[in-house]
């Protein structure tokens, strides 16, 4: 429901822009991509995974949070290079690649403390209120910014899950930035604990236990809540860990007992199941569940982690089978979640009439139309490396000349769509390839250039092991064992 949201808002920035540039297959060149404003690159650091593919496409997603970023308020961009609000999900993905830039030896720690401290300055001194001069209330902030002022774009609603996503960056950059004789660094670390202490839980929270999904100040409370397996693992750790506004422990229970009509048999590992991958995948960037377990776990029998491998698998298992017989589809060739589309409209192509979708959110038998993203299966490294890897490389080897360029992977593509004079919303139809998207989208950037980190390194996983609201947050859950101890 909450991505229906986005794609009204979406609507608002689509436009025609072409495609931003190439790479010729099959063998990638790691690039040497400007940071604007900081000393030249100062070499990389030895990948403990290294992959040249993995190598190339990981620096140019890291370098469209850097290059793309408002070096003013530090907002970043919902979709680039058409032009947009600023998302502040994708903020918090930002916030997370400043520090894996610098661990890649790509930015100084100066620069990165630098940019981060701007951001976190915009977040902690924007104003709160009911109004549409205010970039939140009580603490949460509006889904989409404007790009002018940081206030609320157009009617948006204060948006929980991305002031969910938002704080894992906010969280991260607080643990991460550890020197305690940089002033700029302790700054981070005071500005990060008063934008997150600032958020009321509690008050969001109309269909108690639940955390609703959102507020507006025209109508109120949206009326639909987080109350099913899904992204908002990371929302209740943070509600819970909370020091000031915590919903109570009871909460987890109460939520995770209702998981049991998402549990899904029909493959040979069952799983929890919530159909399109970013479901799987935003939590995880800075929450490490391997080997940890709360109550819900220890009866199914699985972590979350391995929850999502599975999930993973079944979803490449989905492509390889094709029901809906759409082309490009196999076991190198997969990956379905919430992402940029054609448009939304019909047609017969292959003897079938074939629906399209705009931005949606696709999965296995959920508004699949055929368009694959790239994120889906990168966001999943992390989760099963052995049959992402093989993925990247297909696509890059099959696709590339027309879906890979200045930062990585556009947004979407779709084999089967070659017609002309089609009604697009997005994107273009390439000859001999099918519809590819224009833009790069925030949300879908962040997580493989973060899980292709927590894949090398787990830098961000062990990062966040530290944050004591992250730990008090899984404590208060329940979660035990694996790196939290017994």
């Amino acid at each position: 429901m909450i991505l229906d949201r986005r794609d009204m808002l979406r609507a608002a920035a689509l436009g025609g822009a072409a495609l931003a540039g190439g790479c010729t297959a099959p063998a990638p060149r790691v690039p040497r991509l400007a940071f604007p404003g900081v000393l030249p690159e100062l070499g990389t650091t030895p990948a403990s995974a290294s992959d040249p593919l993995m190598d190339d496409i990981q620096k140019r997603t890291v370098s469209f949070f850097w290059n793309t970023t408002d070096q003013v308020m530090g907002l970043a961009p919902d979709r680039w290079p058409t032009p947009s609000f600023a998302s502040i999900a994708a903020v918090g993905f930002a916030l997370t690649t400043y520090p894996i830039a610098v661990t890649r030896g790509w930015i100084t720690r100066p620069a990165a403390a630098e940019r981060t401290l701007t951001t976190l300055r915009f977040f902690a001194e924007a104003p709160q209120g009911p109004g549409d001069d205010t970039s939140g209330y009580k603490g949460f902030f509006y889904h989409f910014l404007g790009t002018t002022k940081g206030h609320r774009f157009a009617r948006c609603e204060l948006s929980t899950i991305d002031t969910a996503l938002l704080l894992g960056g906010v969280l991260f950059a607080q643990t991460w930035f550890d020197d305690l004789t940089d002033a700029r660094e302790k700054q981070i670390r005071d500005l990060a604990d008063q934008i997150y202490r600032a958020v009321e839980w509690d008050w969001i929270t109309p269909r108690a236990p639940f955390v609703a999904m959102g507020w507006h100040p025209e109508s109120g409370f949206i009326g639909s809540d987080w109350n099913i397996y899904n992204e908002s693992l990371i929302l209740y750790v943070l509600a819970l860990g909370s020091p000031t506004h915590a919903l109570p422990p009871t909460t987890w229970a109460e939520w995770t007992d209702r998981f049991d009509p998402s549990w899904d048999e029909k493959y040979d590992n069952p799983f929890t199941a919530f159909p399109p991958l970013f479901g799987h995948q935003y939590s995880q960037v800075w929450l490490d569940f391997r080997g940890v377990r709360d109550a819900y776990s220890v009866r199914r029998g699985l972590d979350y982690f391995e929850n999502s491998r599975r999930a993973t698998y079944a979803q490449r298992r989905y492509c390889i089978n094709n029901p809906p017989g759409w082309r490009g589809y196999d076991e190198n060739v997969w990956g379905l979640t919430a992402c940029d589309g054609p448009g939304d409209f019909v047609r017969e192509i292959d003897g079938r009439n074939r629906e399209f979708f705009s931005y949606s959110a696709r999965g296995p038998g959920d508004r699949d139309d055929g368009t694959i993203a790239p994120t889906a299966a990168l966001g999943s490294i992390a989760f099963a490396p052995e049959i992402v890897l093989p993925a990247a490389r297909e696509m890059y080897q099959r696709y590339g000349t027309a879906i890979y360029g200045q930062y990585g992977f556009f947004d979407s593509f779709n084999p089967t769509l070659t017609l002309p004079n089609v009604p697009l919303k997005h994107g273009k139809v390439v000859p001999g390839i099918g519809w590819v998207a224009s833009d790069y989208l925030g949300i879908d950037q962040g997580p493989i250039a973060c899980m292709i980190e927590n894949w090398r390194s787990g830098l961000i996983w062990k990062t966040m092991q530290r944050n004591q609201y992250i730990r008090a947050g899984l404590e208060r859950a329940g979660f035990k064992g694996g790196w939290m101890g017994s």
